[in-house]
């Protein structure tokens, strides 16, 4: 049973934009805080940004200023708006639901040319 699709990665130089979507059940995403997660090469898992149901947002020092998290619960979507990309945002970027963590999605792959 896939629960989390994550779409919206690609290529894109320094300075650059993309959105990043992730659709999740109705179940898994009603009544929970949702957050971005993304895993460079070699290096650990690490969070990047969540929201509250009610739009209470928090963000990791490295993407604060540049990148905007967003859902729409009508159909049970959050969003990553990412812009000014540096290289060190090159990942592989995975939402989920940090209460009462699921299995891991596909992610999409983001990553940045300089």
């Amino acid at each position: 049973q896939v629960q989390l699709v994550e779409t919206g990665g690609g290529l894109v130089q320094a300075g650059g934009s993309l959105r990043l979507r992730c659709a999740a059940s109705r179940t898994i995403f009603s009544g929970n805080v949702m957050g971005w997660y993304r895993q460079a090469p070699g290096k650990q898992r690490e969070w990047v940004a969540d929201i509250s149901l009610g739009g209470s947002t928090n963000y990791a020092d490295s993407v604060k200023g540049r990148f905007t998290i967003s859902r729409d619960n009508a159909k049970s979507t959050v969003y990553l708006q990412m812009n000014d990309l540096k290289p060190e945002d090159t990942a592989v970027y995975y939402c989920n639901r940090p209460a009462r963590f699921l299995s891991w999605g596909q992610g999409t792959q983001v990553t940045v040319s300089s």
